[in-house]
């Protein structure tokens, strides 16, 4: 084998330093450079995409909060309706009530008074049916009628005492 007779070791040497510079030369002239700027591309985008990505995640956040804080607003303003309409309701149901019982404070003082008209008109009639049956019954028990203001009189006086 060639490349093991140290005769041919110096030429060997020089193809290897020249294959070696040629090839340093072409690597750091032309592959390196490109190498590099895909890298720092890559490094770029890398970072400009963690930073875009730490923005949305800040953007979110505060749509996070804002939705929060809106439903936190919607369910107090909707609480407060629900307290509004509720205090409504009772005030209303109150006025009626108070309507309610005006109007039927208002029919038993007119049924106490036809009562009270009625019994008086009663008790008139009976008054008077009594004094003829009292008188009545004096005449046929006694014979003769008694005069109708003493049956009246009477009478009165029994109903007061009834009364």
């Amino acid at each position: 084998m060639p490349q093991f007779d140290p005769s041919v070791w110096s030429p060997q040497i020089i193809w290897l330093i020249v294959s070696f510079v040629a090839l340093y030369y072409i690597l750091s002239r032309f592959v390196l450079p490109r190498l590099n700027e895909i890298l720092e591309e890559r490094e770029f985008r890398i970072s400009d995409s963690l930073r875009r990505a730490e923005n949305l995640k800040e953007e979110a956040e505060q749509a996070v909060a804002a939705y929060e804080q809106t439903m936190a607003d919607a369910r107090a303003k909707a609480q407060a309706q629900v307290q509004s309409s509720h205090e409504r309701a009772e005030r209303l149901a109150a006025e009626r009530n108070a309507e309610l019982g005006d109007r039927l404070a208002d029919e038993i003082a007119a049924a106490e008074a036809r009562i009270g008209a009625a019994r008086t008109e009663a008790v008139a009639g009976i008054r008077e049916m009594a004094a003829e049956v009292a008188g009545l019954a004096v005449e046929k028990l006694v014979g003769t009628r008694p005069a109708a203001e003493n049956v009246l009189a009477a009478i009165d006086d029994t109903l007061k005492r009834a009364s």
